[in-house]
């Protein structure tokens, strides 16, 4: 079985070359380990390989496999700077609930060569929450997204809100005084105050924290077997729940962008889900601004300017 990265993940790991917050971190070396990393992790479960996911996601390469006894599973081997290791310890403390279930909690940890592997319940993975009507699907969406705020394990293994959007303000700063974000915009460098003071009036009295996804949106709710829809992907975090709720405010921005009422549409939906999810709804827009003013600079930086150009029109609304 050849465990060839699908080009979904290969352009991805190319644009955090490009200029991501975090850098390559190894991520080459990891690249050329991979094969050989699946076919160790492969032969320590006693797995039968399947094939891999494609397109995949944008930070793992996903195999789908069976264990010994015939069950259908996930393969997912992730490199450092995916902070799979934070992952394993939130899907082991959400234990299922709202999330997909770590089958070896434990895993091979211990193994030399093991790092960043982990196997999971096999969910249906060509079908997500997007796939539903809009309306229903921020439903499901949230509903999900609610199940996954919990107090956090004891042991402080994760980031924080704080410490995550420091070091992306630091980038977004960078990328503006560099003039990269020139790709964004003449607005680019206006939004990107906005969204810096947002941030530090946000921190400056944060509320009750949480264990957070971290990087939820619809198309990380995928359709399951113990019950119809359940989270994948974390880079978990912990701070505020209006934190992790930004992200989802935005979802299908093409489509708020190519609508003529797109700016209210988004008004609108900051605040049900404000009011379904019982979050201060000032906080959630001060967020969103944050979020989409980060990514917008951030695909700007890594040569995206179409999206760049959506996400910061959109976070001109707010």
């Amino acid at each position: 079985m050849a465990f060839e990265p699908p080009q979904r993940l290969l352009r991805a790991l190319g644009e955090t070359r490009r200029g991501g917050p975090e850098g390559a971190d190894g991520t080459d070396a990891w690249l050329e380990r991979l094969p050989e990393l699946a076919r160790r992790a492969v032969a320590l479960r006693e797995l039968t390989v399947e094939r891999v996911q494609a397109p995949g996601g944008r930070s793992s390469l996903v195999v789908l496999v069976r264990r010994a006894d015939g069950t259908p599973a996930v393969l997912k081997l992730a490199p450092e700077r995916a902070r799979p290791e934070a992952e394993r310890v939130a899907l082991a403390h959400w234990n299922g609930r709202g999330a997909v279930r770590l089958l070896d909690a434990d895993g091979a940890r211990d193994t030399p060569g093991t790092d960043g592997v982990l196997l999971l319940e096999r969910l249906h993975p060509d079908v997500s929450v997007r796939s539903l009507p809009e309306a229903k699907a921020l439903l499901e969406a949230s509903g999900t997204l609610r199940r996954l705020w919990v107090e956090p394990p004891a042991d402080p293994v994760f980031e924080t809100v704080a410490e995550r959007t420091g070091r992306q303000a630091e980038a977004m700063r960078a990328t503006v005084e560099a003039g990269a974000g020139a790709g964004a915009g003449a607005g680019a460098a206006a939004l990107v105050d906005a969204a810096l003071t947002a941030r530090e009036e946000l921190l400056a009295e944060p509320p009750e924290e949480r264990l957070l996804h971290g990087t939820f949106r619809q198309s990380k709710v995928l359709a399951g077997e113990r019950v119809p829809w359940l989270a994948v992907g974390p880079d978990p975090v912990v701070g505020e729940c209006a934190f992790d709720l930004a992200r989802l405010v935005r979802d299908r921005v093409e489509d708020l962008i190519a609508s003529p009422s797109g700016p209210s549409i988004t008004r609108r939906r900051i605040k049900r889900l404000a009011e379904s999810l019982e979050v201060d709804q000032e906080r959630l827009r001060g967020w969103t601004l944050f979020r989409a003013v980060e990514s917008g600079v951030r695909a700007a930086r890594v040569g995206r300017p179409q999206d760049a150009e959506l996400l910061l029109e959109f976070a001109g609304w707010l």
